[in-house]
């Protein structure tokens, strides 16, 4: 790859400025993978050297490792309808306007705020979720609540916990055999005051298994699983499209990462990311644990999107 070096060179560069401790890196083309290790699992309150195997907490990318690809699965298979009421299969939801395609592409218009959230416990909390604030603003506002939202929705149609969802329907399928929901052991330590292991997200402290928007811990072995197995189904080549009714593009679950809408991507608040191109069978997985030394995350927004750019370039111009 043309910009391997560079793209190793940036990673370097943001470990030596402290943007994050290490990284775990991976570039797939077909069933070729190269998978790249740089600096420390953690650094604080002492030093330990990064190792490949390592669980890294996944942060939002669970909305696509785990909710959005269920969700998509059925979507696909015609057992939901995109355009219908989230009420019609989850008829706990207290708004009947909001569809299932609003809430895959973050066009909901729900207002997230929940007052005295960190002081709710699982019940309260999805009571509140249940009969959140919905606006009639369906431009793009990314939330969690949308696929919060969708976990409930698996949940009640396969009457079972998100756990037992995604093991069933996705990680049994694809061997993803060390994917699951925190606590997990051999993780690498995310924030210094979230016990290592133990997920960063806040809410999905408080929802555990049933936490459609954050909770996933995954070693790099199962997101290469997970890639490949998106090349190796034709059904997933459908995703490569706007979904969205709005100014700004996205396919479902996913963001589309440029104009022609080849390259999906996620990203996830503590450091990860996956861009997948899946009918071009390529794709680049990046986990980090970039709040373990501070959280500026509007710096480390335009940091990620640098490289992201730098990715893309690479992985097209091969």
């Amino acid at each position: 790859m043309k910009k391997q070096q560079e793209i190793l060179a940036k990673i370097q560069e943001y470990i030596q400025a402290g943007v994050f401790p290490g990284a775990d890196f991976a570039l797939l083309e077909k069933n070729e993978v190269h998978e790249f290790i740089q600096g420390n699992a953690a650094i604080f309150p002492e030093k330990i050297t990064l190792t490949k195997g390592k669980n890294w907490d996944l942060a939002s990318v669970t909305k696509v490792v785990g909710t959005g690809t269920a969700v998509i699965d059925l979507i696909l298979a015609g057992k939901l309808e995109v355009d219908a009421p989230l009420q019609d299969y989850y008829p706990e939801f207290a708004d009947a306007s909001v569809t299932l395609r609003q809430l895959l592409t973050h066009t909901s218009g729900i207002d997230p705020y929940i007052p005295n959230r960190n002081q709710l416990n699982a019940s309260e909390l999805t009571e509140a979720i249940n009969h959140i604030k919905v606006t009639a603003d369906k431009t793009f506002k990314y939330t969690d609540i949308n696929f919060i939202l969708l976990g409930f929705l698996l949940e009640k149609y396969y009457n079972a916990s998100l756990d037992q969802i995604f093991s069933t329907q996705i990680f049994e399928k694809w061997q993803m055999t060390k994917t699951r929901f925190g606590p997990v052991k051999h993780a690498v330590p995310t924030s210094q005051t979230t016990p290592v292991g133990s997920v960063h997200d806040p809410k999905a402290q408080v929802l555990g298994v049933h936490c459609g928007a954050a909770g996933l811990f995954a070693p790099m072995e199962d997101l290469i699983k997970f890639c490949q197995a998106y090349f190796a189904d034709e059904k997933y080549f459908a995703l490569q499209k706007n979904y969205a009714k709005g100014a700004k593009k996205r396919s479902l679950a996913w963001d589309l990462a440029r104009e022609n809408e080849e390259w999906l991507l996620h990203t996830g608040y503590t450091g990860t990311f996956i861009l997948l191109n899946p009918k071009g069978q390529k794709a680049a997985i990046f986990l980090s644990n970039r709040v373990h030394l501070k959280d500026e995350r509007e710096k480390w927004i335009e940091q990620r999107d640098d490289l992201i750019k730098l990715l893309l370039e690479s992985l097209t111009d091969e």
